[in-house]
């Protein structure tokens, strides 16, 4: 005998992660319209990109030391636009306990020739931070965004680190207070904790970046969406609104609507409270029943956006069929776990999700759960 169909559903349907995770009162006819088709190099182009990076920076609390850049490719693009343009000037050492640390692996290795130290951990853990080389340039993922682990704060990373860090911050960034004096570079997009749309990448560099790429050419080519310098000098404009390439307007309005939402809820300490609500409801959810436990089982390592759950025998068809049920039924969409990782859900916890519809997944969940063990 199956679980009941519960009676009530999420009032938004759930999602993993992704542009669907829209702020509470989103409206796409609230959006400001009148730079929509016009020409991002024109004069209110210009200003709304200028509004929105000083938004990130009120936002996130970013200190003047700090240049914020909106960037094509996502924070994949991004990332590897601060790889391509920095390293090689020193050693390099990575970190990687899921997919997209792994990832910057591959670019390290196959793409730029180089021979990085690589610390290594599986899924739901995370390597021993002590054993980082901090006279290399060091690359990791702040949050994992496929495996729920994420590092504890900053204190491993020295103010006196001779190399540049670079921290994969996209699932991490208004969730967690992060220490910018201890970052170097930092890489996020719209699509995860603000619930914007994808496409766009945003680059932070701080004061040591800014040196690296004055000072440092790469001995590989770079393209032209990766050109941050001129003339020996950093490209500033980039910093001010004037993008490489075309950015979608539309997007850039969807995530200034963003930002002005995480004002009135608070700013960064209203985001980071609803994002530990979110990730209680759900703990609360895991400890009551045996069948679900986390895939990251310290707690002082455990995402609070991006939280992995394993499920009691399932594999990987298991989880599709569980979650199809969820889909076809409106009460979850996306939640499987990411295909590089082990079988299991993956579920979204961050800002612009209602607790209530967190704690209100639970019964779906066993219904699904109970459906498919019956089929």
């Amino acid at each position: 005998m199956t679980a009941p169909v519960p009676a009530r559903k999420p009032a938004r349907p759930f999602f993993s992660s992704g542009p669907c995770a829209k702020p509470p009162g989103y409206a796409p006819e609230k959006l400001a319209t009148e730079c929509l088709g016009r020409s991002h190099r024109a004069k209110i182009g210009k200003s709304r990109l200028a509004y929105c990076i000083d938004l990130m920076r009120e936002v996130l609390g970013l200190p003047d030391t700090h240049r914020i850049g909106i960037v094509p490719g996502s924070d994949t693009g991004a990332f590897e636009m601060a790889m391509w343009t920095m390293l090689g000037a020193r050693g390099v050492t990575a970190l990687a306990w899921e997919s997209f640390g792994e990832g910057w692996v591959t670019d390290a290795v196959k793409q730029l020739k180089l021979e990085p130290k690589v610390h290594r951990a599986d899924y739901g853990q995370l390597p021993d931070l002590s054993k980082v080389d901090f006279a290399d340039d060091v690359l990791f993922t702040w949050n994992g965004t496929t495996s729920g682990v994420r590092v504890p704060d900053g204190e491993w990373i020295p103010a006196d680190r001779e190399g540049l860090t670079f921290a994969d911050a996209t699932s991490a960034v208004f969730a967690y207070d992060i220490p910018w004096d201890k970052i170097d570079v930092a890489t996020f997009s719209w699509q995860k904790v603000l619930g914007g749309e994808g496409g766009h990448g945003v680059l932070i560099l701080g004061p040591r970046a800014v040196e690296r790429l004055e000072t440092y050419t790469p001995a590989w080519p770079l393209p032209k969406v990766f050109r941050l310098v001129s003339k020996g000098k950093l490209a500033e404009g980039v910093f001010k609104g004037e993008t490489i390439n075309t950015p979608s307007m539309l997007a850039v309005e969807d995530a200034i609507f963003a930002l002005e939402w995480a004002k009135s809820v608070g700013g960064l300490e209203g985001l980071k409270d609803r994002c530990t609500a979110n990730a209680d409801a759900l703990n609360k959810i895991v400890a009551e029943r045996d069948w679900l436990s986390h895939l990251a089982a310290d707690k002082g390592t455990r995402s609070k956006t991006s939280v992995c759950l394993s499920v009691e025998g399932a594999d990987a068809d298991f989880i599709k069929k569980m979650t199809g049920l969820l889909e076809k039924a409106d009460a979850a969409y996306d939640i499987a776990g990411y295909r590089d990782a082990p079988a299991g859900l993956r579920i979204w916890c961050g800002a612009t999700v209602e607790t209530a519809d967190i704690e209100a997944l639970g019964p779906w969940l066993d219904w699904a759960y109970e459906a498919t063990k019956a089929a």
